[in-house]
């Protein structure tokens, strides 16, 4: 088979002290998202999604949360390693779909900045890389504004 999908979804906490992170990109917030990385959770549904896509398993495979060397880590870099592993097995990225859901802040205005962070460092084209924000209607953890979560898509094709 020539081509490959794959999906991916995080979830992480919103807490006070921590940085908000998604896509690369240092969004200012009053709260940020708490986690043993980064917490970008859009790179993880990302990063997910990509393994996912060639039966790789998980982040959490390759970057387990009590390995004290990803403490703090940043998840572009992680990304990086995980674009390197779909590579070496003569994979491309067609392109990439994901949602952010997320009360606050509103990210509209830093959804060009997040795909610019993402598709340089994957090399991609810019409109190979969708990202797309939405609330969750003040339902659930996330619409109580206690977390945000990410989705994500791939299309991966054989090089």
């Amino acid at each position: 088979m020539n081509i490959r999908i794959g999906n991916g979804y995080d979830i992480h906490q919103l807490v006070a002290d921590r940085s908000l992170i998604l896509g690369g990109v240092n969004i200012p917030h009053r709260l940020g998202l708490l986690g043993h990385s980064d917490a970008d959770v859009l790179t993880h549904a990302i990063m997910d999604a990509l393994l996912g896509a060639l039966g790789l398993g998980d982040i959490g495979h390759y970057f387990p949360p009590n390995d004290p060397q990803w403490k703090g880590a940043n998840s572009i870099m992680l990304l990086e390693q995980v674009l390197s592993i779909i590579q070496s097995q003569g994979w491309r990225i067609g392109n990439i779909d994901s949602t952010i859901v997320a009360e606050q802040p509103k990210l509209k205005p830093h959804l060009k900045s997040m795909r610019f962070s993402l598709a340089k460092t994957m090399a991609l084209d810019l409109e190979q890389v969708s990202i797309k924000a939405t609330t969750n209607e003040k339902l659930g953890p996330v619409g109580r504004e206690e977390g945000i979560c990410a989705y994500a898509v791939v299309l991966l094709f054989r090089a």
